[in-house]
């Protein structure tokens, strides 16, 4: 017997709510902090126009929506990328992070700490070692011509456990005042995101680019020799994916650290509501996903205001019971 799914009937009402949840997480950001501004403050800090004055337009503008916007794109970015992930290698536990990406990230940015770098060079550092990391994983695992889950999913394993004993070696080197600095980007740190712009449009890109493949991976899930004989390019589907997920990974990593527990989570969350149609998934684990780390930053900036906690943190904390819970009521 199939698993009954009290929301899978009315797909679109979901994804609206869904929406609405995501624009609520973004108001909340941008009120929210140790300066309270008011949502009529905030619509005509954003919608007013010409260069506004006080205080409260210059946190909006240069401050909050740089920032809550990061965390939407990298959200998002990192559930899309955990989704496919998931359908790909045929395994619940994947995640964004399973092919090492995020190791090579975190030892170009901890590099560029350790060598006294400003923060345009930890972000240059990270990206580059995103995609170092992700050529090395993709080169290796080809091997005799072809990509095989259980090739890619072991070389991505070693990949990342080299990456991490060289994070520890760093971390046992470093001086004692670019400690802090280094352990809140691995924990997730979304305090330096002032560029957001080039995540959201490989986010809207990228779901664009994925969605027509919907109905190839709902075939795919059934398994590969399903999918050749209902006339998927089975092999071409998983690799132009796994780079596409391997991206949204590496920009979503640049831009905040490595914040777990998102791409692990949030499709199981939206698969249990929805179902399991990638057309559906897709989007609504993209607005889940982006709403989950928004306020997940919001609660770490504000709750021990001025101190900021490390968002990664948060996301389990806010997430763990949520799954919890949706998982003792749908048992199958």
């Amino acid at each position: 017997m199939m698993p009954v799914r009290p929301f899978a009937a009315h797909p679109f009402a979901v994804l609206a709510a869904l929406a609405l949840a995501a624009l609520a997480a973004l108001a909340w950001a941008l009120c929210a902090g140790s300066l309270a501004v008011s949502p009529g403050e905030v619509f005509s800090a954003i919608f007013g126009g010409g260069d506004g004055e006080g205080m409260s337009v210059g946190v909006v503008r240069e401050l909050r929506l740089p920032r809550a916007l990061a965390c939407f794109a990298c959200g998002g970015l990192l559930a899309l990328a955990g989704t496919l992930m998931q359908v790909l290698l045929r395994n619940p536990l994947a995640d964004p992070y399973i092919l090492g990406i995020s190791g090579g990230a975190a030892v170009g940015a901890l590099g560029a700490v350790v060598l006294g770098l400003a923060s345009p060079w930890m972000d240059a550092g990270a990206l580059g070692g995103a995609l170092a990391a992700m050529l090395v994983v993709f080169g290796l695992a080809h091997g005799d011509g072809s990509w095989t889950q259980t090739r890619l999913l072991l070389t991505g394993v070693i990949v990342a456990a080299g990456c991490g004993a060289t994070i520890t070696l760093m971390l046992a080197l470093a001086p004692a005042a670019q400690m802090q600095t280094m352990l809140f980007w691995l924990m997730g740190d979304a305090s330096g995101a002032s560029r957001p712009w080039p995540a959201l449009v490989v986010l809207a890109a990228g779901l664009a680019v994925a969605l027509p493949f919907g109905r190839d991976l709902n075939v795919l899930a059934r398994g590969q020799l399903t999918a050749v004989v209902l006339g998927v390019d089975a092999r071409r589907l998983r690799r132009a994916l796994y780079l596409l997920a391997s991206l949204f990974t590496a920009v979503a990593v640049t831009l905040v650290g490595t914040v777990g527990f998102v791409g692990l989570v949030v499709p199981h969350l939206v698969r249990l509501v929805l179902g399991n149609d990638q057309r559906l998934l897709m989007p609504a684990a993209v607005l889940a996903g982006g709403a989950l780390l928004t306020v997940a930053d919001t609660l770490a900036r504000t709750l021990l205001a001025p101190q900021q906690l490390p968002v990664g943190v948060l996301t389990v904390l806010l997430g763990v019971p949520v799954f919890l819970f949706l998982l003792a009521r749908h048992s199958r």
